[in-house]
């Protein structure tokens, strides 16, 4: 079995939406864009990953504002790889950005959300310290 190659600096790797009332606005896109949907255990709650519905495959995150969460803002959030959480961290306060949340473990990589001078937030994603 081969592995997944990794994804280069500034890739967008993934999407999610995370909003207090999941199960609505999971089942918001299932009927609107045709998403199905499948269960993710977030321990006392399921989060859920939304897929295509011909070849299942996953193509975003529903996640609830909760636990971890919890300070994520109500939008849809896109993550873009990076060489090194911490570095990315450096340079986004140094250009007048600042840290929504993070940065936190997620598998073996660590992410963040940021927002940029102008008000816009993104998520960034890869190999840190997480401090």
């Amino acid at each position: 079995m081969s592995e997944e190659p990794k994804p280069s600096p500034g890739q967008i790797v993934w999407h999610d939406l995370t909003i207090p009332n999941a199960e609505e606005v999971r089942d918001f896109y299932a009927r609107v864009v045709g998403w199905t949907h499948q269960a993710l255990s977030m321990g006392e709650y399921d989060d859920y990953l939304m897929n295509m519905p011909d070849s299942g495959e996953t193509a975003a995150g529903v996640c609830h504002t909760r636990g971890p969460n919890a300070k994520i803002p109500p939008q849809w959030l896109v993550y873009f790889a990076v060489s090194n959480v911490d570095e990315s961290i450096r340079s986004c306060q140094a250009m007048g950005g600042e840290v929504v949340d993070g940065p936190r473990k997620m598998g073996d990589q660590f992410f963040c959300v940021v927002r940029d001078p102008a008000g816009a937030v993104c998520a960034l994603i890869g190999p840190g310290s997480g401090g």
